[in-house]
């Protein structure tokens, strides 16, 4: 008998769990709800959505900046979604930990995998595991309060290196340079304030292996810049070279065009005097630089105290090649920033030299290379870490595309029923959180912003707070099951 009978009719609801609740996920989630299928009562659905943290919105709320412009929208747009009701969210429930694959086979038809990707792609030079090494990647944990991650930071270097020309690069060299009080309009945690306020940092340099016109940032990420007070850009007349594909890609895409054109202006309003700069922290862009080896001193054995680059040419293609010339920084911290990683799932087959689950349009292939019947993936887990909102968006619907063709021929859940997945989270105690516990949190946020406006008020700081994040994973728990559990 097909499935079509039996599942998405009035029979049952077809049942999809979507295992991770960033923007991939909750976007699949949204485009199966909004389908043809469901929209002409063809086909009903019942959706699940799974996150390992106990508050939604995944990479939103645990690796954009807090001063990105555009967080709120993103947010705001996620929130709609999962505020209709039609979707529940099911938070602080870890697959490979609470959930297995036959748990998820058990109570859904299919299963979305949406993990996205949070590790930092490698770095392989010499000397790259000093001490003063750190993952950008990691360090937007940190100054976005994520709750698996320390508490505190070892901000101790004046002069910085971050290795990477894209968006991530960007966050982290404008949060190390920014200047603390500068954050707080933001939802920063109060141990983040603290360690970016005593953080002696002049100097922050950023390094970009290719041109200024194969940078991978974006002009909104790098308009930011500009915005940080009492922060002077330097840029080097030496790494401003064009050839004739650097004049191509110029020419064909408006968002290089627009970033060429900010750097140049840049560097046109530059003093030729450094000196007349008068900011108390400098942010440097470097490019064709190619990081070679990091290396200490006799003075501080083990500890970084500087990074060695060969100088780079264009070679025609878009790409660079080394010159045989090797300059020096002193630097006491090097970020890598150069890329996110994914991580492999629990009895899902993995690409480890990719970071990606095998897939075919988002169909999660087994050793062998064939589709594994209603196990799907979409976002940075299926495609790798590249691409913006709006490739999430044209990702998941293919995937939910395939899907959708796939569901006659979709293995059955043997205990589909709503409750049998609460109750089995529940026999094995796990203290899971819902919609309206996120609800819950986003109100004790947003009042602690409440009480610190008014705290700053009361001595002359007019800063208006909007949000400060909690931070351990057991108090967001605490708060957010102290609401209702309605799911």
């Amino acid at each position: 008998m097909s499935t079509s009978t039996t599942v998405g009719t009035a029979a049952r609801p077809l049942r999809v769990a979507v295992v991770g609740s960033g923007p991939a996920g909750v976007y699949a989630a949204d485009i199966l709800t909004k389908s043809e299928a469901v929209k002409s009562g063809e086909l009903t659905v019942s959706i699940d959505l799974f996150d390992r943290y106990p508050a939604p919105y995944g990479l939103i709320r645990y690796g954009v900046a807090p001063d990105h412009p555009r967080i709120k929208g993103i947010v705001n747009a996620l929130h709609k979604v999962l505020d209709r009701g039609d979707i529940r969210f099911f938070g602080n429930v870890d697959y490979g930990t609470d959930l297995s694959i036959d748990d998820l086979r058990t109570h859904y038809d299919a299963v979305i995998f949406a993990t996205g990707a949070i590790k930092d792609a490698d770095l392989n030079i010499p000397g790259i595991e000093l001490e003063g090494s750190y993952g950008g990647a990691d360090f937007v944990s940190w100054y976005d309060g994520h709750p698996d991650v320390s508490r505190e930071w070892p901000l101790e270097a004046k002069e910085v290196a971050v290795i990477g020309n894209g968006n991530v690069a960007l966050d982290v060299a404008r949060m190390l340079s920014k200047h603390a009080d500068d954050l707080l309009v933001s939802e920063i945690p109060d141990n983040v304030y603290a360690g970016l306020k005593a953080s002696p940092v002049t100097d922050v340099h950023v390094f970009g292996r290719r041109g200024p016109a194969q940078v991978k940032f974006t002009p909104l990420e790098l308009r930011e810049l500009s915005h940080s007070k009492d922060v002077d850009i330097i840029l080097y007349a030496e790494d401003f070279e064009f050839d004739a594909e650097s004049d191509r890609q110029i020419q064909s895409n408006n968002q290089t065009k627009t970033m060429v054109g900010t750097l140049t202006n840049w560097i046109a309003e530059q003093p030729e005097d450094l000196s007349e700069l008068k900011a108390s922290r400098r942010l440097h862009l470097h490019f064709l630089h190619s990081p070679v080896e990091v290396y200490d001193d006799a003075e501080a054995p083990g500890r970084i105290a500087g990074i060695k680059f060969e100088r780079t040419e264009l070679d025609g293609t878009g790409n660079a090649r080394g010159t045989g010339e090797f300059v020096d920084y002193p630097v006491q911290a090097v970020y890598r920033a150069i890329g996110y990683f994914g991580s492999a799932l629990p009895e899902v087959e993995f690409d480890h030299s990719k970071g990606v689950v095998p897939n075919d349009g988002g169909r999660v292939l087994d050793a062998a290379g064939t589709h594994v019947p209603g196990i799907y993936a979409t976002g940075w887990i299926k495609r790798g870490p590249v691409g913006l909102i709006g490739h999430t968006k044209g990702d998941a619907l293919e995937t939910v595309t395939y899907l959708l063709e796939d569901r006659e021929n979709l293995p059955l859940a043997a205990a589909p029923a709503p409750e049998a997945v609460v109750e089995l989270l529940e026999r094995r105690g796990v203290e899971y959180t819902t919609w309206e516990g996120w609800l819950a949190l986003d109100a004790h946020e947003r009042g602690l912003g409440d009480a610190a406006t008014a705290a700053g008020a009361s001595h002359g700081v007019e800063v208006v707070r909007e949000r400060i994040k909690v931070v351990p994973r057991e108090d967001m728990v605490e708060i957010s099951r102290g609401a209702a559990v309605e799911v």
